[in-house]
């Protein structure tokens, strides 16, 4: 996969029949998208480039699902994923509608990725410098140095095994587990990604610094799978950058995508429910009532709220109510998103704040889902990258904390001010001296806003936790196991969270629904009923 090098090159690896046509006909099949985050665009994308007619489906009134931006007193707020790496991955979406990237989009890459601030005011500068990030190790602990390039080693193993050879892979059927098991094996992926971590770093705070990044992708570092230590590698391989005017901008550029290619996007206009017909999906009904006919669905909603709330019981031998409410979802986010009318010169673009604890604080969330007192944070400061993201003269923040899902029962309409204060009072005391007196915008996210305005099951922020048991084969399939002519893109099917997750989640589903004109030769009789 990471032969796809420069858009020129993307161009000329597509095959001749995904090379950008005219508008799809008006009598080609219609698949309906379920929502406009990444993976539902991406996918749209994708499914224009083979013929489709498409219509994305969006319940806010503006595209992007977690991508969404909000906009308060000049200050621009990307409300979701900021870590932008994998560039060929948009870069192939733009081939396929005849574009590139670079002419739309500024990526700009970041040194360090990110910084990591200990409790006791010790730092650790995360990059992608092979000679930096030695440095650190060697700092922080010199007894260290060897078991930082075993992990690395290793963590590239699992990212030639676990994302180049199995991320795009749709687990369709039990035989595609059976030919993914020894690269499973391989990797060893029983383990945790703490323990194997552990079994190559001894120093506590490079063992946090190495495995914290499951936690961008809603898994448990002690729980999670050591699979995902190839977040490392690819971060490593690819950088970490930053698309110029927010996160927004390039969910812009896949909408305009889209509509280049003849695509349709619907704001405001929420699915209330799938509609099957002889197990087969046949379109889907707005709350409004209005019904819209489709040949395939592709849901690029919490495939849990998916399967509970918009397909009829009646429907679901596999994803059943009971399967679903045993499963085990991931945290859900606390962000308040907050402007200042001075800037912060020396807090980097992205920044973790570790609290005193780790383990045990991780353990209240995923496991006790209990809302602790303490609590660890993603510091987010555009502005240190890109001015325009606020007035000038001002900064942009967002401070993000992992918190347990609504199984915790907080209220949190009575606990959003109160752990916003908590957040506030551990700024001020630390990076932030004084900045309350400066605020220029203020809004919150809670876990009950991921459940009543995102739709997601339990209010959980990324899906199911991705366990090694509810992960590839085991994780909801991009090709429904219930419905004929379903589909499932984002960060809760497979492979999971995250920008690249949720975008090769589109690209899985590439090999999965076949080109417009092969669906409509094979399909004639399902068309006409």
């Amino acid at each position: 996969m990471n032969a796809f090098r420069t858009p020129e090159d993307l161009w000329e690896r597509l095959p001749a029949s995904r090379h950008p046509a005219s508008r799809p006909s008006a009598d080609a099949p219609h698949a309906v998208v379920v929502g406009s985050g990444f993976g539902g665009l991406a996918a749209a994308v994708r499914l224009a480039a083979k013929g489709w007619r498409v219509t994305v489906l969006e319940k806010l009134d503006a595209p992007g699902g977690r991508a969404y931006v909000h906009h308060q007193n000049g200050h621009v707020f990307d409300a979701g994923p900021t870590i932008i790496t994998v560039p060929f991955l948009f870069e192939e979406l733009w081939a396929l509608a005849g574009k590139k990237l670079g002419d739309d989009i500024e990526l700009r890459p970041l040194d360090p990725f990110y910084r990591i601030r200990f409790a006791d005011g010790d730092h650790f500068d995360y990059s992608g410098d092979p000679v930096k990030m030695r440095a650190e190790v060697r700092r922080i602990s010199p007894g260290d140095a060897a078991g930082y390039e075993r992990f690395m080693a290793e963590a590239d193993h699992c990212y030639r095994l676990g994302f180049e050879a199995l991320g795009a892979k749709a687990f369709d059927t039990v035989a595609d587990l059976v030919k993914a098991s020894p690269a499973i094996l391989k990797m060893r992926g029983w383990r945790s990604l703490h323990a194997m971590v552990a079994s190559h770093l001894q120093h506590p705070k490079l063992r946090m610094a190495m495995s914290l990044q499951s936690l961008l992708i809603g898994g448990n570092p002690f729980s999670v799978t050591c699979i995902y230590s190839l977040i490392n590698a690819l971060e490593r391989q690819y950088g970490v950058h930053w698309a110029v005017g927010g996160t927004g901008r390039l969910v812009q550029g896949l909408v305009g995508l889209l509509q280049g290619q003849g695509g349709v996007l619907r704001c405001k206009a929420e699915v209330r429910r799938i509609e099957v017909d002889r197990g087969r999906a046949t379109g889907v009904t707005l709350a409004s009532g209005e019904r819209i006919a489709a040949d395939i669905v592709v849901s690029n909603a919490d495939t849990a709220w998916t399967y509970r709330h918009l397909i009829e019981p009646q429907h679901r031998r596999h994803w059943s109510n009971r399967r679903i409410d045993k499963g085990r979802y991931s945290m859900s986010l606390f962000v308040w998103y907050f402007g200042t009318s001075r800037q912060y010169a020396d807090v980097p673009h992205h920044m973790m704040l570790l609290g005193p604890r780790y383990k045990e604080l991780l353990k209240d969330i995923f496991r006790r889902h209990k809302l602790a007192d303490d609590f660890s944070l993603y510091l987010h400061r555009p502005t240190a990258s890109d001015p325009s993201m606020a007035p000038a003269g001002r900064d942009t923040f967002y401070a993000l904390a992992p918190v347990p899902h609504l199984d915790s029962g907080t209220d949190w309409a009575a606990q959003a001010e109160p752990f916003r204060q908590a957040i506030a009072a551990l700024l001020e005391r630390t990076v932030l001296p004084g900045f309350q007196q400066h605020l220029s915008a203020s809004l919150v996210t809670t876990p009950q806003d991921f459940h009543d305005r995102l739709l997601s099951f339990k209010g959980a922020a990324f899906g199911l936790e991705p366990l090694l048991l509810q992960s590839a084969w085991f994780r909801p399939h991009n090709r429904s196991e219930d419905v004929e002519g379903l589909y499932m893109v984002g960060a809760s099917t497979h492979p999971g969270a995250g920008v690249p997750g949720v975008l090769m989640s589109a690209k899985a589903l590439d090999s999965v629904v076949p080109d417009a004109p092969t669906y409509a030769k094979t399909h004639a009789h399902a068309r006409q009923r």
